[in-house]
């Protein structure tokens, strides 16, 4: 028995451990963050306090976090907030794009500094794309140029899609440094050094990587894009959220893509881009050509098989079957369907147009009870004597030299570049974008070298950011009813999770032995032995506790000592 309520015990810590698990997945989070958002709002909390000490209000107030607009520490290249409420230092594109319709071709898209719709932040301001079905460029010089040499570059940035994203990019440009960058004619075709951050169109989710790599033989440039993540990336652009996108590139050549500061893809500039940085040393000859007389078969008919003379290709695949017999009763007479009895021509019949009517047919009351009906035939089956087309059989060909290739010539293009994170020098950032959902949320641009720097960069603005949004969510319930909802499966989880506990409670606590009256009652009555009446047990036990009393008051001093009256 004590075993089993220690089973109990556990079944019941286990189904709390299970109910509990996913509310404290939730909060962490949220739990890691509460210090900075502590700090932050202490000061304000001991202002609150005192006036509350001199006036009761009726309800007590919401304690609100006040934003508090990042500063760069440390050494970096661009730091934007734009919780100055202004577009100062930015430029926006005047330019036309080429190649498409007048009415569209223009960068006419709006851009405005302004709060989130739905901000848990108030005071943190940022740069919101406002048009849909728009061409939007805007971009801002670097406090100085970028030059890749032997200090990695950092660049993040935070995205809010307020509303959803349907089809559209939230992408960023950095720019290269070139003699004629004029930032009102940026557009699509400017030249840039890495394009970086999220894109998405259909059901299509994807996260940029791309820089322009020059060839250093013939000085053009080609696109170099990174490997897909492996990641997810659904839940960055449907949960309307704050999410901070970082790229990370090492003068060893390894670079790698942050979503919320977690690693969703790393790689290496040499190994994991489309198209490779080096070409190949050796390319086929494009002026090889396969000999006419080169045997690609490995396989042939046998020149040498004949025939068999028994070989019939005409007999059929299937055949009568002889030995089957007619079962008895079967109404050779009696159709299988017969003209419905009851049924009326309609009304408005008319056989000019629609022809002599005929009653619809319905099966054969005489044939339910009869085996079958109408002309009996055999069944038939497989033909034994069946072949086929003869075909003579297959061997190996004496003269297969195998599958042709052009022979392996050098690569008149072949070049080695080593060091493909020496790449041209950035002095610009932009965002050259259509989209056709609006009110994208963008804030915190922040170029650097020193990582420390920019996860500082990133705690004071994005992290107090996160916490505020954590803050806010629904409680557990909440949490999972609107998680069901997206994905209906989930509640067979949920009943599983509370079912399976609770069942097996109940067996483990509520069945087992029963009591040592009903076990005794039912051994007597297993052995036929005599069964002594439990009432009458109880007195013999009730009588000897009472004699067990009065001996002792007998031996009792007091006892024998004269009562006075």
């Amino acid at each position: 028995m004590e075993l089993k309520m220690r089973l109990c015990v556990a079944l019941l810590s286990l189904s709390l451990c299970l109910g509990l698990m996913g509310h404290v997945r939730a909060q962490e989070e949220a739990d890691d963050m509460e210090m900075d958002v502590e700090d932050a709002i202490d000061d304000m909390q001991e202002e609150d306090v005192e006036e509350e000490e001199q006036q009761v209000p009726a309800s007590p107030p919401v304690p609100t976090v006040t934003y508090k607009a990042p500063e760069p520490m440390g050494e970096h290249y661009f730091a934007e907030s734009f919780d100055k409420g202004t577009l100062h230092g930015w430029v926006l594109s005047q330019a036309k794009k080429d190649g498409i319709d007048e009415d569209i071709a223009k960068y006419d898209g709006k851009w405005e500094v302004e709060e989130m719709k739905d901000t848990k932040l108030p005071g943190d301001k940022g740069l919101v794309l406002k048009s849909k079905a728009k061409h939007h460029a805007i971009s801002a010089l670097l406090l100085r140029p970028f030059t890749f040499d032997t200090k990695p570059l950092i660049v993040q940035y935070e995205v809010n899609f307020q509303t959803g994203i349907d089809c559209g990019g939230a992408y960023v440009k950095l720019l290269s440094q070139t003699p004629d960058l004029d930032l009102e004619e940026f557009v699509d075709k400017t030249a840039y050094t890495i394009m970086f951050g999220p894109d998405k169109c259909g059901e299509d989710y994807k996260l940029h990587f791309i820089f322009r790599h020059k060839n250093p033989k013939t000085g053009e440039f080609e696109e170099k894009h990174a490997k897909k993540p492996d990641a997810d990336l659904r839940t960055y652009y449907t949960d309307k959220k704050t999410h901070l996108y970082t790229l990370v590139l090492n003068p060893d050549n390894s670079f790698e893509i942050l979503i919320d500061q977690t690693v969703v893809n790393s790689g290496s500039l040499l190994n994991d881009m489309t198209p490779p940085i080096n070409p190949p040393a050796e390319i086929e000859d494009p002026d090889d050509h396969k000999p006419e007389d080169w045997d690609e078969r490995p396989k042939i008919q046998d020149p040498d098989a004949v025939k068999p003379e028994d070989w019939d290709e005409d007999a059929p695949a299937k055949i009568p079957d002889e030995d089957a017999v007619k079962p008895d009763g079967w109404l050779d007479d009696e159709p299988e369907y017969i003209s419905d009895p009851d049924a009326l021509k309609p009304e408005d019949w008319d056989e000019d147009m629609d022809g002599e009517w005929e009653a619809p047919q319905i099966p054969n009351p005489a044939c339910e009870t009869a085996p079958g009906c109408g002309l009996w035939q055999r069944p038939v089956i497989d033909n034994p004597n069946y072949k086929g087309k003869w075909k003579p059989p297959m061997i190996d060909n004496p003269n297969y030299q195998g599958v042709w290739k052009p022979r392996k010539i050098p690569n008149p293009d072949f070049f080695e570049d080593l060091h493909p994170f020496r790449m041209t020098p950035i002095s610009a950032v932009g965002l050259e974008l259509w989209s056709m959902s609006s009110d994208i949320f963008f804030d915190n641009f922040f170029v650097t070298s020193d990582r420390n720097v920019a996860e500082r960069w990133a705690a004071d603005g994005w992290g107090l950011k996160k916490a505020a949004e954590g803050a806010a969510e629904p409680g557990l319930v909440n949490q999972m009813i609107t998680a069901a909802e997206e994905k209906p499966w989930l509640w067979i989880v949920y009943v599983l999770t509370v079912a399976v506990p609770l069942v097996l409670i109940i067996v483990f606590c509520c069945t087992g032995k029963k009591s040592s009256a009903s076990t005794s009652a039912a051994e007597y009555k297993k052995t036929d032995a005599p069964q002594p009446d439990v009432k009458e047990e109880a007195e013999e036990e009730e009588a000897k506790e009472e004699e067990s009393e009065d001996d002792i008051l007998r031996r009792s001093p007091r006892s024998r000592k004269p009562r006075k009256d």
